[in-house]
């Protein structure tokens, strides 16, 4: 699981990528709705949405010219069981 980890942690890393995360956290947002929050260009944009889509992250679907992301959990829920896990290892160390 180390390739894809280490693509969550650089997603994951950047505070704008946590940012969209948040937005997306409750819905469906399109492309221009969670732009709207930063002072950014669409290349710019663009880039922080392939990271996250490159990492499992986030999902896209197009309708017409519009694109939709939400969030993806599941590789989210692999890393919190990784960090678990991680974290009994650890305790069991100690002992």
């Amino acid at each position: 699981m180390a390739g894809p980890l280490n693509e969550v942690f650089k997603a994951i890393a950047d505070p704008t990528r946590r940012e969209i995360l948040r937005l997306l956290r409750h819905e469906e947002l399109s492309a221009g709705e969670v732009a709207a929050h930063f002072d950014m260009s669409k290349p710019t944009m663009s880039h922080h949405f392939a990271v996250l889509k490159g990492a499992g992250l986030i999902t896209s679907r197009r309708e017409g010219q519009t694109i939709w992301y939400s969030l993806d959990t599941t590789v989210l829920e692999d890393v919190l069981a990784w960090s678990m896990d991680m974290a009994r290892g650890a305790r069991k160390g100690k002992r």
